[in-house]
């Protein structure tokens, strides 16, 4: 008998990499959805993501998100007197159609 090997699902995370004022760095890893959206919009609305004049948010690591996680990022991007512009990079492309869903797309640069 062998012993099947799988990779368990990389537990969700959301952690602000770098910010200096101007310019943010958001990472998001595993599955990014109900259970992390309450903490992903705590973040995007509070300094220092809210104050900064550019987002970027990686997510070469996601391997789900969720469409309410998607709006929390749309509104970020656009609701704000003076929204960041956000650019989001590495998302597979599951994600990406997620994103197009909530509309990113049309307010958010999206790189690979």
């Amino acid at each position: 008998m062998t012993a099947e090997h799988s990779t368990p699902p990389a537990e969700p995370a959301i952690v602000v990499l770098a910010a200096d004022g101007r310019r943010a760095e958001l990472v998001l890893t595993g599955e990014i959805g109900a259970a992390t959206l309450r903490e992903l919009e705590e973040l995007l609305d509070a300094p220092p993501l809210a104050g900064a004049a550019e987002c970027v948010v990686d997510m070469s690591g996601v391997t789900h998100l969720d469409l309410a996680c998607a709006y929390a990022l749309l509104r970020a991007a656009t609701l704000p007197a003076e929204p960041a512009a956000m650019t989001i990079r590495g998302a597979g492309r599951a994600v990406r159609r997620t994103l197009r869903h909530a509309g990113l797309d049309t307010v958010a640069t999206i790189v690979d």
